[in-house]
């Protein structure tokens, strides 16, 4: 198996902070910055960050959130203004491995750490408030360019340095583009619907709610 190059181009962490948006408080753990230190990766999450809502950000599903760099130039450009990494949230800020080309359901290996993509990522209203900006939700959904999850099944230590590559690619082969081609753009498409409800690696959440969909859908 040809090993497919993924460079991590920059490792963030935050904790939770209180902000103030428009009058009001909100508790976000969206502001990740760079560490150039190693950090332990447990079943959950890593050294140093932290989630605020723990109802859909964080656990086993979700331990790291993988955001490509490529998608940054069209951010910027969008907006008019410079992004540092770990803007979008993500943990892992990652060269060549986007949407596209990841599978739900792959495993890698990131130095001695084993993950596997468990599910796009799927941008709440705290982007919209970390980027002032109250349509990214929908024009993060709009492109594709959504990021993903990944889950720990080896718990080690990683840093910007260490080398990532391909283990196993899922059966499947339903690509994390894909997944969010059926889940925003072809609702009605049942069967498409179902391969990715299959899933053995799709994380809970989403398998709760394509099956959803099917039911409502009369599959």
């Amino acid at each position: 198996m040809r090993d497919i190059a993924m460079e991590i181009v920059s490792l963030n962490v935050g904790l939770p902070q209180t902000i103030m948006y428009q009058g009001k408080e909100l508790v976000t753990g969206i502001y990740k910055y760079p560490v150039s230190s190693s950090l332990h990766v447990s079943k959950t999450q890593l050294d140093g960050d932290g989630q605020a809502d723990l109802t859909v950000h964080g656990g086993a599903d979700k331990a790291l959130c993988v955001y490509p760099e490529e998608h940054y130039a069209h951010w910027e450009q969008v907006l008019g203004q410079k992004m540092a990494a770990g803007t979008f949230g993500e943990n892992l800020t990652v060269r060549g491995l986007l949407e596209y080309q990841v599978c739900i359901g792959n495993t890698y290996a990131i130095g001695d750490v084993i993950v596997q993509v468990s599910q796009p990522r799927q941008p709440c209203h705290k982007l919209a408030k970390r980027l002032d900006w109250v349509d990214a939700t929908l024009q993060v959904q709009e492109t594709g360019y959504t990021g993903y999850y990944l889950r720990v099944l080896t718990e080690g230590v990683i840093s910007k340095s260490s080398q990532v590559r391909l283990i196993a690619k899922d059966e499947a082969g339903i690509t994390v583009a894909y997944a969010n081609q059926i889940k925003y753009h072809e609702k009605t498409n049942i069967e498409a619907a179902k391969r990715i409800a299959e899933i053995q690696a799709l994380s809970a959440s989403w398998k709760q709610s394509f099956l959803k969909r099917l039911a409502e859908l009369g599959a």
